[in-house]
């Protein structure tokens, strides 16, 4: 790979931010952009009316292909399913990271990936092949999930939630002083240092995963949309052939988390029939009593924090004591499952979706976000419940 600087057909035409690249024989124009930009929308209409691309690749999977052309798609989706399968935290994550991105995009007046838009408008004017060269966004979500502790999850999704009170001002100046390389390599190591783990899942594979879906696309002269943070990763990655199979394949939990699952249950009713055997039933119902009350009532509490329906609340009492008892189910299935029949979201709650998430406000009064809510604080409070009740009957009877 050599990167070339000069020498372009139309220079005065193509933004200076652009690099060139050739391939062998091929030319390939890397455009690094920020999500709400709208300096980003022109470079990419610039380079490409410049460029006249035959193969254009944007930062995009299937997925959030069709969401940011189909605004109102979010009216197929099954939330049922979503719960029944676990996915609500991906869910709901997802839609807190589009929630932050939206607030700052709606400040500077453009949509969150109008930059993609405008490469998608510009490779059908030239016809230009369109290739869809990230990773899909279920499999970086749940591999970046996967490699997170309990901890690191809670602390991920505190910060995530409380991005949607940050009332700093945030101009378009400052959004494209973060697209310098040098700034972005800072903001990425202190990234690594919080979270290293989210940082190789979130951007250092998908650097690879890139890189190589641009090496395979077939273009003479190629376009490549892609965020800022990812240029220098993908510059390093692109001369490399690289197998995309392992990055694609989600971790299985590992062992001390899989026997964590099952012990903390079996401790529990080890417990209830310890205190039976060494104060007989008295001393037993009592730590019963203990475990459904703060368990319960915990479980209940994140219902009602979620502003839950009575129905939903009263579900989350009663199946948190039973539920913790059974890695295999969850409280707040159970409770989000409820909340699903008494308040079922309509088509019209799922195609505002994009509107509702643009508040606090809107994210909690939506019936869908209310459900993923449901799903997750009482999952929570079921979780605290029964460390704390654990602890207060083991302490009781040792």
């Amino acid at each position: 790979m050599e990167e070339v600087v000069s020498g372009l057909s139309t220079p005065e035409q193509i933004p200076s931010r652009v690099k060139r690249l050739d391939l062998g024989s091929r030319q390939l124009y890397l455009v690094p952009t920020a999500h709400v930009s709208r300096q980003s929308v022109d470079d990419v209409r610039r380079t490409i009316e410049a460029v006249r691309p035959d193969v254009v690749c944007v930062e995009l999977c299937e997925s959030r292909y069709k969401n940011i052309l189909d605004r109102k798609g979010w009216k197929n989706t099954n939330i049922v399913q979503v719960i029944r399968q676990g996915k609500a935290v991906l869910l709901l994550t997802s839609l807190v990271m589009a929630a932050f991105q939206k607030r700052i995009g709606d400040r500077l007046g453009v949509k969150p990936g109008a930059e993609m838009i405008e490469a998608i408008r510009g490779a059908r004017t030239t016809g230009a092949q369109l290739i869809l060269a990230d990773r899909d966004i279920q499999t970086t979500l749940k591999r970046t999930w996967a490699r997170l502790g309990l901890w690191n999850k809670s602390r991920m999704f505190l910060q995530l939630t409380a991005s949607l009170f940050v009332g700093e001002k945030i101009d378009e100046e400052t959004i494209e002083q973060l697209k310098e390389e040098e700034k972005l390599g800072d903001i990425l190591r202190l990234l690594a240092d919080e979270f290293p783990n989210l940082k190789e899942t979130l951007i250092d594979e998908r650097d690879v995963y890139l890189a190589q879906k641009i090496r395979e696309s077939a273009g003479q002269r190629t376009v490549a949309v892609l965020g800022a943070g990812h240029v220098p990763g993908v510059l390093e990655h692109i001369d490399r052939e690289e197998d995309l199979t392992p990055l694609e394949e989600i971790p299985r939990p590992g062992r001390l988390a899989r026997v964590i699952k099952w012990a903390v249950p079996g401790l529990i009713m080890a417990l209830f029939v310890y205190g039976f055997l060494t104060g007989g039933a008295e001393r037993s119902l009592e730590s019963v009593y203990i475990w459904i009350l703060v368990n319960g009532v915990l479980s209940a509490l994140g219902a009602t924090l979620a502003m839950g329906h009575p129905l939903t609340i009263v579900s989350a009492f009663f199946a948190a004591p039973l539920t913790s008892l059974n890695p295999m189910i969850a409280a707040g299935w159970v409770a989000g499952l409820v909340q699903c029949v008494v308040k079922k979201p309509t088509v019209e709650d799922l195609e505002g979706l994009p509107e509702a998430i643009g508040s606090v406000r809107g994210f909690w009064l939506n019936p869908t976000t209310r459900i993923l809510l449901v799903v997750v604080l009482s999952n929570l409070g079921s979780v605290v419940g029964t460390f704390v009740s654990g602890s207060w009957i083991a302490a009781r009877l040792f």
